[in-house]
């Protein structure tokens, strides 16, 4: 057997979370097109013949505007530092930026305490054109000595089969530290509430996807029935409003559709109630953080 633990990192929105979903071929990490959508450490387990491989995808790293982001820059430096070897995510769509270049950096800090493999994955691949991809490819190529540089694209899951095989020969010798049927360590309870925030997420526009926590207040198992409250936290009224929508709509829709994919990914009926609450400063609020998982 061979087993190792692969810390995902990179800048915000490079797609991290979607390349483990599609690693994983299933979806555990919530994912949407705007920044900093992962705010904690996820597990994701895969099963190769001979051999498990521990994912750990993470907070995108960027420059910390409030407490909470600070937490979930720390989170991906700690499993940065931790994992025997590193996806360091760039995008294919654009040369190296500042958010590339401060990726790096941590890589380079990182290798500084504790040298490993450090294998450079160039995403979405299939929204450039294959002409234009190569000098890309030379140019993040450059920033360090990697491992290996594969490109892939994790919507058509091209080259995800190499990305996995070059993978394997850096894992250690060892036992799987996780059962045969592991795929994370993400409870339904915490499912249920990113599962609501991805739908937050795609339904709302400026400061309010990232003024939004999701508070688990009760998650009942009946049976083949969950029944699930929950809070939505916000920073403000206006907020507050805006979620809610005229005569309630917005609210219904979101959590009507939060409700569909918790019944697809968990195999039973869901009665999930939500309310949104207004929590002033709650990202600068250590406590709450905690209790919230970050």
């Amino acid at each position: 057997m061979k087993f190792g633990t692969v810390a995902i990192v990179g800048r915000s929105n490079v797609g991290k979370s979607t390349l483990l979903n599609r690693l994983l071929g299933e979806k555990i990490a919530i994912v949407s097109d705007k920044p900093q959508t992962t705010r904690t450490r996820i597990l994701g387990v895969v099963h190769v013949p001979d051999g498990q491989i521990a994912f750990l995808d993470t907070p995108g790293l960027h420059k910390p505007q409030h407490l909470l982001n600070r937490r979930m820059v720390r989170t991906a430096v700690e499993a940065l530092e931790e994992a025997d070897l590193l996806y360091v995510l760039m995008d294919a769509t654009s040369l190296p930026g500042p958010g590339d270049l401060a990726a790096v950096s941590y890589v380079k800090e990182a290798m500084a305490k504790q040298s490993r493999p450090a294998i450079l994955v160039v995403t979405k691949v299939d929204l450039v054109n294959k002409l234009k991809l190569l000098p890309v490819l030379e140019s993040y190529a450059r920033l360090f000595d990697w491992a290996d540089v594969v490109p892939v694209s994790s919507q058509t899951g091209d080259n995800i089969d190499r990305l996995l095989a070059v993978t394997i020969p850096h894992l250690s010798e060892s036992e799987g530290a996780y059962g045969d049927d592991v795929v994370t360590d993400q409870t339904m309870r915490t499912l249920a509430g990113e599962i609501i925030r991805e739908k937050i997420l795609q339904a709302t526009e400026q400061e309010v996807p990232y003024s939004v926590a999701v508070e688990i207040d009760q998650f009942k198992e009946e049976g083949r029935l969950a029944r699930i409250h929950a809070s939505i936290l916000v920073e403000r009224e206006t907020q507050k409003g805006i979620l809610i929508g005229k005569h309630g709509e917005r609210l219904k829709a979101i959590s009507t559709q939060a409700r569909q994919d918790m019944e697809r990914l968990f195999g039973m009926k869901v009665f999930l109630e939500v309310w949104v609450k207004v929590k002033e400063s709650w990202r600068e609020d250590e406590q709450l953080l905690v209790e919230l998982g970050y």
